[in-house]
């Protein structure tokens, strides 16, 4: 027996919404990290709740890249993909590469569930050859772990819940990984069922024993752990990194955290996570409706905490009001748009990135709000960060942008200390002298209004979603006055450019020959296609904007040095729109609007082709 050593390696974890397949990759994601790879991850969850089993739009997939080398996707093609049924097979095959390696559950492949998965009567892939330029490992999962727990008193349907379980312990032995990790967080999931912790534990060495007494492989695969900066990590995915974020800025501005929310996928795990941090004084409210949820925030707000909602895009459009009525009254909030698949209910459980106009202006009048938008899941916790001290300290609402992709995905994070993170100062008033009027709208340099909390004698003021007298807050129809207000209001936001730090260069300099622009998510595949293309001799720019609105003060300075511009978007071309508007530049649009993330290759192959033109 002999060990392969890769760099890297793309697992792909296939099966029914019931077959546990995010806990098995979730699982081996933990466990590798702990080993020291770097990782990336990637769930795809079925649209449908409760989707019919053997279906093919009811396939539940968690595709995982862990390497001794830096990661930035989850991927392109699988080395090894797990396929409980025919349903899994046949979905994904095509991402597998030649003489990549399949692990089929044969239980998952009788009549029933290839019909299902609409094969061809009488057509089995696991019998027909046409699975020949792949290695195939097909054994009846089902039946073995029937057999492992045949003496443990359980139902049949509790037993097959368990299969994941060999699966995963199959898996472990492929990579040369250690079981302990897995068998300490099944003791501690079933601390109060040990019948369900002992069942587990003995289908996961079942798993692992089967694999290595069973000859199944010639080779085993053993990745070294990964050249990672000293410090300490945990894995988070996005959605994890914006509730710690959320915490840590309330604690670090000294203000109580508030979050009005109303479930919905792909952001409802931020309330989840949320409501665990009580011990930090973080009060979490889910609303009967999505206006609910920010107003309740808003006044939250209003009364001296630090106010926060999150939603997807059909929630977004139904806050779009309060969103309005939070930049008027001009008072902290943060607004989380986990982006999804549109538009309406469109694809609930598949990403995309088309919400970036609607973020910039899906209000009404001139409403215009910063707008963040994070890279990777752990990046969501420094620009959730960054979105409640601007929030708190220009006194505005500010939406950051997230996706499916990073909310659900997950990578090592170097998590800071307290102590290193930047302060955060309120913008709240204390003492005035006793012979003045207190004054709600008047600014400072930055235009940016004090903070009163109801209550306090002296600081009366009013409030609401009328226009606004300049200084003194009263109700105004003056026609000069409404304009006026509006361009101050506006100026105060261009002004966060001014304190946002100023763009750079992810790869490349002014001198290279072509400049890929990118936002959100797509951060991952374009540093992998340009690293790429530089061992191929091309030099290739990348900055990613991670300040949609305003724009960063220094980008268009960087813009007019090259003749050739593409960006990729999970979108129609969106942030192009902007860009071309702003900037007068003849910007390539790149798009996908599949539901799936950007390979490395297509993004690959849309600078070549920019390249060979002219």
């Amino acid at each position: 027996m002999k060990a392969t050593s890769p760099n890297e390696a793309v697992i792909f974890f296939a099966g029914d919404s019931g077959d546990g397949i995010q806990l098995t990759g979730g699982q081996f994601s933990e466990t590798v990290e702990i080993f020291g790879n770097d990782i990336s991850t990637f769930p795809d969850f079925p649209a449908e709740i409760r989707a019919p089993k053997g279906t093919l739009f009811g396939v539940s997939g968690f595709q995982l890249k862990l390497g001794s080398v830096k990661i930035f996707t989850p991927g392109d093609q699988y080395d090894v993909l797990i396929a409980m049924n025919a349903a899994a097979l046949k979905t994904n095959l095509h991402q597998l590469k030649k003489g990549g390696v399949i692990i089929a559950n044969t239980a998952g492949f009788d009549k029933k569930n290839l019909t299902l998965a609409k094969y061809e009567v009488g057509i089995n892939p696991l019998e027909d050859h046409s699975l020949d330029d792949y290695d195939v490992h097909d054994f009846d999962v089902t039946k073995m772990t029937q057999e492992a727990l045949a003496d443990s008193g359980m139902e049949r349907k509790e037993i097959e819940r368990c299969k994941n379980m060999f699966v995963l312990g199959f898996v472990y032995w492929m990579f040369n990984q250690d079981l302990k990790y897995t068998i300490k967080f099944l003791t501690e999931k079933f601390n109060n069922k040990p019948d369900l912790a002992v069942a587990n534990i003995k289908v996961l060495k079942a798993g692992f024993n089967f694999a290595d007494t069973s000859e199944t492989f010639t080779s085993r695969f053993s990745i070294k752990p990964a050249k990672l900066p000293k410090g300490d990590y945990r894995n988070v995915n996005g959605n994890q990194a914006v509730a710690l974020a959320l915490v840590a800025a309330a604690k670090k501005s000294g203000l109580d955290l508030f979050y009005g929310s109303y479930p919905i996928t792909p952001a409802s795990n931020i309330l989840h996570q949320l409501s665990r941090y009580k011990n930090f004084g973080v009060k979490t409210y889910q609303a009967e409706d999505e206006i609910a949820a920010i107003c309740s925030a808003i006044g939250a707000s209003f009364a001296g905490q630090l106010g926060t909602t999150a939603s997807s895009g059909p929630g977004i459009a139904l806050k779009g009001e309060a969103m309005g009525l939070a930049m008027i009254l001009e008072i902290p909030l943060v607004i989380v748009n986990v982006q999804r698949g549109g538009p309406s209910t469109g694809l609930p459980t598949k990403t995309e990135q088309a919400d970036l106009l609607q973020a910039l202006y899906g209000r009404n009048g001139e409403a215009p709000i910063p707008v963040l938008a994070a890279a990777t899941p752990k990046d969501c916790f420094e620009m959730a960060f960054m979105a409640c001290k601007i929030a708190i300290e220009h006194m505005t609402p500010v939406l950051l942008l997230t996706d499916g992709y990073i909310a659900n995905g997950s990578e090592p994070w170097k998590y800071p200390q307290s102590k290193d993170l930047p302060k955060i100062k309120p913008q709240l008033v204390k003492d005035k002298p006793a012979d003045e009027k207190f004054l709600p709208y008047e600014r400072d340099k930055n235009l940016v209004r004090k903070w009163a909390i109801p209550g306090v004698a002296g600081f009366e003021h009013r409030i609401g979603g009328l226009e606004k007298e300049i200084n003194t807050g009263n109700v105004s129809y003056d026609p000069d006055n409404h304009e006026q207000m509006i361009k101050i209001r506006a100026d105060k936001v261009d002004k966060v450019a001014d304190v946002f730090p100023k763009q750079e260069y992810a790869q490349g300099s002014e001198k290279s020959k072509l400049l890929v622009i990118g936002w959100g998510s797509t951060f991952g595949a374009i540093e992998s296609a340009i690293i790429n293309l530089k061992t191929e001799r091309f030099d290739i720019a990348h900055v990613h904007i991670k300040l949609i609105h305003p724009l960063p003060a220094n980008l268009g300075e960087i813009l007019r040095h090259f003749e050739k511009i593409i960006v990729p978007e999970m979108n129609n071309g969106q942030l192009v729109k902007v860009l071309r508007s702003k900037f007068l530049l003849p910007i390539k649009s790149v798009t996908k609007i599949k539901g799936v993330p950007f390979t490395v290759l297509e993004i690959k192959e849309a600078i070549l082709n920019e390249l060979s033109h002219g």
